[in-house]
C-alpha cells in the first residue's frame, strides 16, 4: 500500500480535488472544526498525507501546534515543500503503532486513514492511547452507498468515472480502482460510530456528506475511573497487535 501511494503522490491533491468537485476543502474545514480546538493545543493529524488537514486547523486556529503523520514518506516531502510546510512537525509513523506516549494530544484528526488501516481497532486504541483526557478525535472518510435512486448514478462515477480520472491525471488506473473498491467494503457510517463506542470513546456523532458517500465522525475521551479502564484496554489492543 505504501508503494501505492508513493506512485500517486505528485497527483494526489489534485485527484482529491476532481473526484469530489472541490468539495473536500469543505469537508476537510467542517472536520476540523468538530475538535473545538483552542491557542496552545497540540494536535496530531495521522495518514496527513500531503497536510490538507493539517494546514486547515493551523488556519483555524491561532498558536496551534501540529504533528502530521504519515506512512508514506514520498507523501510528507511534497507536504514539507508547501508554502507552510516549516509550520508543521513531521513524522514517518504507523497508524497501528503510533511513536508518542500516552495522553499526549489535546486533539487527533484523520483524512481517508480509517478504511486504509489493516486493524482498525488497533488503529483506533492508539488514537484512545495517545489522547489526553477529555481530548477529541475527528475522522473524514467514505462510507458504504446506501440504496436509493442516486445509488446506480454513484455507483458509475465510483467505479467507471474516478479509476479514469486515475488514469488520465495520474497515469495510475489500478490505484483509483483501490478507492471504490475499500469504500465499498468499508463499515457504514453507524457501525464505524459502534466501533469508536466499544473502543472508550464517548459522544461520538456523524454526518453524512456527498449523497451520504462521505462520513465525518467525531468523538471524546472520557475521564475519571472511565480513563483507567480505557488505557488499560488500549495497551491489551496494543499488546495483542505486536
Amino acid at each position: 500500500m505504501r508503494y501505492m501511494f508513493t506512485r500517486i503522490a505528485a497527483r494526489y491533491n489534485l485527484l482529491n480535488r476532481l473526484m469530489t468537485l472541490g468539495q473536500d476543502r469543505a469537508w476537510r474545514r467542517e472536520t476540523v472544526q468538530q475538535l473545538k480546538l483552542r491557542s496552545g493545543d497540540l494536535l496530531l493529524d495521522i495518514g496527513t498525507g500531503t497536510g490538507d488537514l493539517s494546514f486547515e486547523a493551523l488556519h483555524q486556529t491561532d498558536e496551534l501546534r501540529v504533528v502530521a503523520s504519515d506512512f508514506t514518506p514520498q507523501m510528507i516531502n511534497i507536504g514539507k515543500a508547501r508554502p507552510e510546510g516549516h509550520r508543521l512537525m513531521w513524522v514517518i509513523a504507523d497508524a497501528h503503532n503510533l511513536p508518542f506516549s500516552d495522553d499526549t494530544f489535546n486533539a487527533i484528526v484523520s483524512g481517508f486513514l480509517l478504511r486504509n488501516v489493516m486493524d482498525l481497532d488497533a488503529a483506533v486504541h492508539e488514537q484512545a492511547r495517545i489522547l489526553q483526557y477529555a481530548g477529541r478525535i475527528a475522522s473524514l472518510d467514505t462510507t458504504p452507498l446506501s440504496a436509493g435512486i442516486l445509488r446506480p448514478l454513484l455507483e458509475f462515477f465510483l467505479q467507471r468515472v474516478i479509476p479514469l480520472m486515475g488514469s488520465v491525471f495520474a497515469g495510475d488506473r489500478s490505484a483509483y480502482r483501490y478507492l471504490p473498491e475499500t469504500t465499498e467494503h468499508f463499515l457504514p457510517a453507524e457501525k464505524l460510530a459502534e466501533r469508536l463506542k466499544a473502543a472508550g470513546f464517548d459522544g461520538v456523532h456523524f454526518i453524512r456528506r456527498m449523497f451520504g458517500t462521505i462520513a465525518i465522525h467525531w468523538a471524546k475521551k472520557p475521564g475519571g475511573q472511565e480513563k483507567s479502564q480505557l488505557r488499560s484496554t488500549c495497551r491489551k489492543v496494543k499488546s495483542n497487535h505486536g
